[in-house]
């Protein structure tokens, strides 16, 4: 099964190698991404203005952590994914969107991971949950605890996390991680986002 690709250099890093049993192509332009013929695609760019998604007709899985495919008003074949950097390469993945057990299934075999099905909302589990060890991080770093560096270190020997909270945050982009929070703190207070992630986002 082939699938088109259209991203980042750190994003085809983390996705080419987790792929081992079949075809990925990777473009480099909007124009390939349309004429290359493929089962699925997947586009993680984060400028939807970009593309007309009614031109195909296969799976297209976005990298839209923040807006629902309701706010972009998507055909049915569009699927969101979490395409932040270090979200690609674990083994499971949140998919948002109308799918079949038929293409979870293909899903699952084409990109070799294990396929969850989740609600059409704000965020997924995965990006709250490390945007809130991120977040935390920052309000510890704020009230004196401990250098960026020392609490990174902490986190990874005392939780054996990948990577620290402010390494990760450098890896996704704060910018990023301070959209989430914001757009979920209108909802619940407890995603405020820390003063200081603030000023780095900025």
């Amino acid at each position: 099964m082939l699938i088109v690709f259209f991203g980042n250099d750190d994003q085809w890093d983390e996705l080419s190698k987790t792929i081992v049993d079949n075809e990925c192509i990777r473009v480099l332009s909007i124009t390939d991404f349309y004429s290359t013929a493929g089962e699925i695609y997947i586009y993680l760019k984060e400028d939807f203005t970009a593309i007309d998604f009614t031109t195909i007709n296969k799976p297209i899985l976005i990298n839209s952590v923040i807006k629902t495919l309701a706010q972009l008003n998507t055909p049915p074949n569009v699927l969101r994914i979490n395409g932040w950097q270090t979200f690609l390469q674990p083994s499971v993945w949140e998919i948002a969107g109308v799918v079949t057990d038929e293409m979870i299934k293909g899903l699952s075999t084409s990109l070799q991971k294990k396929i969850i099905n989740v609600p059409d909302e704000v965020g997924f589990a995965t990006a709250k949950v490390v945007s809130m060890i991120i977040n935390e991080a920052y309000f510890a770093l704020q009230d004196g605890v401990s250098t960026k560096a020392e609490i990174d270190t902490a986190m990874k020997l005392g939780t054996n996390y990948p990577f620290g909270p402010f390494e990760w945050a450098a890896k996704i982009g704060s910018k990023n991680i301070y959209g989430l929070l914001q757009t979920l703190t209108k909802k619940e207070k407890r995603y405020t986002p820390c003063s200081l992630l603030n000023n780095e986002a900025e």
